[in-house]
């Protein structure tokens, strides 16, 4: 099972997959749900099982359900070896709001049901679907062009979208690994603009941001 907090998200779960447990509340009230039992609390019981340095109003146990490939999308999100829960949280937001349905992730990406993911994706992880598996075997056997990003790639600002494409993000200290390196069929770059040279990088899911504001605006 995992833990979902606050009544905005929780609500949001009636209209997905996954299903409640229980909830625990301080104002059961505020809760429109009849699917599943609420058990109201204090807010000094919320804090000792909250995640959060300041809790919320609720909190819902709900049971981890099966992962399913729904079939390879147009455009896809693959994900090697991302560590930060809040990086891997706002990634699967900005795959929600730009439509993308589904993230490949490697087998050692930081686990969707982390509470710290699940609340950095403020609900959008009821709508994209998240799949752990072996990158080189998977990326080898895809039908889309395998995209990456690197400081010679590119210029995104002149990159064409192919229409099926996996866009590849690498882990935050290190980035991609070599292996899957080696299935790039493109590179593509954000160039600096700045004339600093001490800033090295992007943030690997503000990247994801430039990244995919540019290539849906074509």
């Amino acid at each position: 099972m995992f833990l979902v907090e606050g009544n905005k998200i929780i609500c949001e779960l009636s209209e997905s997959k996954f299903k409640v447990k229980e909830i625990f509340s301080t104002d059961p009230q505020k809760l429109d749900r009849t699917d599943s039992p609420v058990i109201q609390i204090t807010e000094n019981e919320l804090k000792k099982i909250s995640f959060l340095k300041t809790p919320k109003d609720s909190v819902a146990v709900c049971y981890l359900p099966e992962e399913e490939e729904k079939g390879e999308k147009d455009i896809q999100l693959i994900l090697d070896g991302i560590q930060d829960p809040g990086n891997l949280g706002t990634m699967i937001r900005l795959a929600d709001w730009f439509g993308i349905e589904q993230i490949i992730c490697s087998e050692d990406t930081v686990d969707v049901y982390n509470p710290k993911v699940i609340q950095a994706t403020m609900g959008s992880f009821t709508r994209v679907n998240i799949i752990y598996t072996d990158l080189v075997e998977y990326l080898s056997k895809t039908e889309n062009v395998n995209i990456g990003t690197d400081m010679e790639g590119e210029n995104i600002y002149d990159f064409e979208r192919p229409e099926k494409m996996n866009l590849i993000l690498g882990n935050e200290g290190n980035g991609m690994r070599p292996e899957t390196e080696k299935m790039l069929q493109k590179c593509i770059t954000i160039p600096r603009f700045g004339k600093s040279q001490s800033t090295e990088s992007l943030n690997v899911s503000m990247a994801a941001g430039i990244i995919l504001g540019q290539l849906f605006s074509k």
